[in-house]
C-alpha cells in the first residue's frame, strides 16, 4: 500500500511561486497526480505524471504548473508559478489505482495525501 506526504504549501502573492513534495512510501503505482480542491468546490486534477514521465496538465494550470519526480528520493513535485487567487485550494497527492491506465478524473486514483494549504493573496 502506497503512503503519501505533502509539503511546501504556503501563502503567497499573485504572481508568486510554490513548489509542492510529495514522498512516496511504498508501492509506485503507474500515475501520479496532484488535486485541488477550494472550499465549496470539487476535487479537481490538477495534473498528472506516468512512471514513463509522460504529463497532461488540467488546462487551467497549463503553461504555470509543471509536474516532476525523483525516482532515487521517491519525490513527486508540483512547481507552481504566477500563482492567482483562483489557485487558493488545498493541494492533494493522489496515487493511482489502475494498471496502466492515467486521468484528471479522481476516480482513477485510490490513495490520498493528507494535503496541503496553498492561498494566493491579490
Amino acid at each position: 500500500q502506497v503512503q503519501l506526504v505533502e509539503s511546501g504549501g504556503g501563502s503567497v502573492q499573485a504572481g508568486g511561486s510554490l513548489r509542492l513534495s510529495c514522498v512516496v512510501s511504498g508501492y509506485r503505482p503507474y500515475c501520479m497526480g496532484w488535486f485541488r480542491q477550494a472550499p465549496g468546490k470539487e476535487r479537481e486534477g490538477v495534473a498528472y505524471i506516468t512512471t514513463y514521465s509522460t504529463t497532461r496538465y488540467a488546462n487551467s494550470v497549463k503553461g504555470r504548473f509543471t509536474i516532476s519526480q525523483d525516482n532515487a528520493k521517491n519525490t513527486l513535485y508540483l512547481q507552481m508559478n504566477s500563482l492567482k487567487p483562483d489557485d487558493t485550494a488545498v493541494y492533494y497527492c493522489a496515487a493511482g489505482s489502475s494498471g496502466t491506465a492515467c486521468s484528471l478524473d479522481k476516480a482513477f486514483f485510490g490513495g490520498w495525501g493528507q494535503g496541503t494549504q496553498v492561498t494566493v493573496s491579490s
